[in-house]
């Protein structure tokens, strides 16, 4: 009795070395580059989020799209913008195009249903998965990511006090939005703690409208600002976003799963902040992306760059970091590669799995560049723009800048002028050209769609954002 006692904990013991690993990914809204202290801050508060840093491995040079859709569906997709046809928040008539030289290109606003997610791949691998926050690729019908490879899926942004959530569901009077997703998170993760799982936890916090729970607010009320970053209730919904990380770093403890999840924590673009130095809009921003260079909306690296962290006990290095250039397409192969999951056979994938990054920080990846296409316009206000129609490409230390309307290039050497001031494409002529044809070489294989001449150009002032329509998160 005793032998076999003992071979069955043996057989226990084997099966659990040989499980797949659970993986968790938590992204936040809006939450810029050095939102968060472990990447700069010296006001907000993230010291779950620094844990988590000093446990994994942080990515410095991580990027995702210049607002939350197209980031959304690249990640869902694994495919850059072009493939999907997603490129920004809502239909091109949002800003008004008609006072500028080009018109741009169709936004598709919800992920085609031919897309098979990245939720799918991993189901197919033996997952259960779950899919807590803003999904913001459809919400109806076949479109909801209950229809699209989650087991279970509650959708819900706009509001962070007296929320709406498709499907319905009941919650307390005065419950603050990102308490609610974290409650549902950690809810999975506890009943699926006996097989593998995916959860996908994308929180609507920090995006506006900017609002706090009373109590965590009041501890950053007498706090000096440091840098650009100087609000209460902005820093206390950051500091609810990391209780939201914390908790389910507790979770993963309690129930003594963290050895075998690998945990990931992003955000969807960056900051709302960077507009009143790039002059482009009067008035004190909320955040600031310092020393990167404007915010939300902008190819400029606050745009695009964010906070990216990973922990995989055993593989990651504690309290390492990478400077390889990552971008959102990577995730998909990722998580494939970590659950063994077999890609969509009629679907390339436009990233590399970050596995190899993961394991060593040193490491490099087969490719040579990543790049980001966006034929579209994002106002900041009457007559000033955050972005104008404009490619890039990034390889190494080069960042290289297409702007559509005119032809402008810039060229920036990040290792040594991180807040892109020093356009070098005059002085580089051979790199610039170099990097220019890679790019246009890029836009033919993958199709990318550009805009096209706007023949009935006026001189009318750009509508409103919103106007006559009800505003839509971003």
């Amino acid at each position: 009795m005793k032998h076999l006692l003992c071979l069955f904990l043996l057989t226990l013991s084997l099966h659990a070395a040989d499980r797949a690993p659970n993986i968790v990914f938590i992204l936040a809204d809006d939450l810029g580059y050095t939102d968060v202290a472990c990447f700069g801050s010296k006001f907000y508060e993230t010291p779950n989020i620094d844990k988590l840093a000093s446990q994994g491995m942080k990515l410095t040079r991580h990027h995702h799209c210049q607002n939350c859709q197209p980031t959304r569906a690249a990640l869902m997709s694994g495919q850059y913008a072009p493939r999907t046809g997603v490129y920004t928040v809502g239909g091109i008539d949002r800003f008004g195009w008609e006072s500028r030289p080009l018109r741009p290109v169709d936004n598709a606003q919800q992920l085609p249903l031919e897309k098979i997610t990245i939720a799918q791949t991993m189901k197919q691998a033996g997952y259960a998965t779950g899919m807590f926050g803003k999904w913001h690729l459809g919400e109806k019908d076949a479109y909801h990511p209950g229809q699209r490879g989650f087991d279970e899926a509650i959708v819900t942004m706009g509001k962070h006090f007296d929320f709406k959530t498709q499907p319905p569901v009941e919650y307390p009077k005065g419950e603050y939005l990102a308490d609610f997703l974290t409650d549902k998170a950690v809810d999975f993760i506890q009943r699926h703690k006996d097989a593998p799982f995916f959860l996908y936890l994308p929180h609507f916090g920090v995006h506006s409208p900017h609002d706090a729970k009373d109590e965590i607010t009041a501890r950053f009320k007498d706090k000096p600002p440091v840098g650009g970053h100087h609000s209460p209730v902005y820093a206390a919904m950051i500091a609810s976003v990391d209780e939201s990380v914390g908790r389910v770093m507790a979770t993963l403890d309690e129930l003594k799963l963290a050895d075998n999840t690998v945990l990931i924590f992003a955000s969807d673009n960056g900051g709302v902040g960077g507009y009143a130095r790039e002059g482009i809009k009067k008035g004190g921003d909320i955040t600031d992306n310092a020393p990167l260079r404007s915010g939300k909306g902008s190819l400029y690296e606050g745009g695009t760059r964010v906070p990216f962290i990973v922990r995989w006990p055993g593989v990651t290095k504690p309290g390492s970091s990478s400077d390889v250039p990552t971008i959102h397409v990577d995730l998909y192969p990722t998580f494939a590669d970590i659950g063994k999951a077999t890609p969509p056979a009629n679907q390339p994938l436009d990233g590399e799995s970050l596995v190899p990054v993961f394991r060593d920080a040193s490491a490099s990846l087969k490719r040579d560049a990543i790049y980001q296409h966006f034929p579209g316009y994002l106002g900041a206000g009457q007559n000033t723009w955050r972005t104008t129609p404009v490619g890039l490409i990034e390889e190494g230390d080069w960042k290289l800048m297409e702007f559509f309307e005119d032809g402008r290039l810039e060229l920036y050497n990040l290792k040594d002028d991180i807040g892109e001031q020093k356009n070098l494409a005059a002085e580089q002529p051979e790199k610039t050209k170099e990097l220019h044809a890679k790019m246009i070489a890029w836009r033919e294989a993958i199709k990318a769609p550009m805009p096209t001449k706007n023949d009935q150009q006026t001189t009318a002032a750009p509508k409103k954002k919103g106007k006559g329509k009800k505003k839509k998160a971003e």
